[in-house]
């Protein structure tokens, strides 16, 4: 029988850290979870599970979750955010993958819930994300924005069934502040690989973020919170040529 890890990066994730370890616990044989030293109740939650729990101050996604995955002993890592959690097909699908031996990379097909509703399109589902893998065979990369994982070209990917369920903005104004925030981090990204924004690069790349979301993408199936996704994207794609613009000029 293989044995997994999970792997968890946190700070400050009281409001989600328990769900996903409640699921976590019934389908690995390790939970090891990276903590920045949280001023929450993340710690104190963790510790009521088989938690094995590091702190250790923020060094960037990729570095922070390379880092995690060395600290861990089994040969396969099931990478997890605190704000997500298999659901039942999934941690089945998971256990009976334990059982038959585990054998190249696998994805999961991620679900995600906007505001307390499920959404179904605007491009985020479905999501699939390559998240088991052989602990020697892949590490995470990126130094801005988000982390890919890379790994050898010689193992077989495969899918497994059911979702990993992803609770990400519990309103609408904590998606806009985090889209803001990702804005900052790629027009660092722009900054140092020199890019320069075109004229009205701004407003057309809004406007075809909103279309892209709302009309190619169906996000109007998914009623005023598809509206409010492409909104809120399509402002900060405005937000972020806008001032990588005025870094330029500076």
């Amino acid at each position: 029988m293989s044995k997994i890890a999970a792997a968890i990066i946190t700070l400050n994730e009281e409001r989600n850290i328990e769900r996903c370890l409640k699921a976590l616990v019934n389908c690995v044989d390790e939970i090891v979870v990276l903590d920045s030293f949280s001023s929450d109740r993340t710690a104190e939650i963790c510790a009521k599970y088989k938690v094995r729990f590091i702190q250790k101050e923020w060094q960037g996604y990729a570095q922070s979750k390379n880092e995690l995955n060395s600290l861990i002993e089994a040969d396969y890592i099931f990478s997890v955010d605190a704000d997500e959690a298999p659901d039942q097909e999934l941690i089945a699908d998971i256990i009976e993958l334990k059982t038959k031996g585990l054998n190249g990379i696998y994805e999961i097909n991620r679900k995600t819930n906007y505001c307390g509703k499920w959404i179904l399109h605007c491009g985020w589902y479905p999501e699939h994300k390559t998240r088991i893998f052989p602990k020697n065979s892949a590490r995470w990369v990126g130094d801005f924005v988000h982390e890919t994982l890379e790994y050898s070209q010689t193992l077989k990917v495969h899918r497994l069934k059911g979702h990993l369920e992803h609770y990400s903005y519990y309103t609408s104004e904590e998606h806009r502040r985090k889209a803001f925030q990702y804005a900052d981090l790629s027009v660092q990204k722009y900054l140092k690989e020199n890019k320069k924004p075109y004229p009205f690069q701004a407003l057309l790349s809004a406007i075809v973020k909103f279309i892209s979301i709302f009309i190619i993408n169906k996000g109007f199936m998914d009623g005023f919170s598809g509206f409010q996704i492409a909104k809120i994207s399509a402002a900060a794609n405005r937000y972020k040529y806008k001032t990588l613009k005025k870094q330029r000029v500076k």
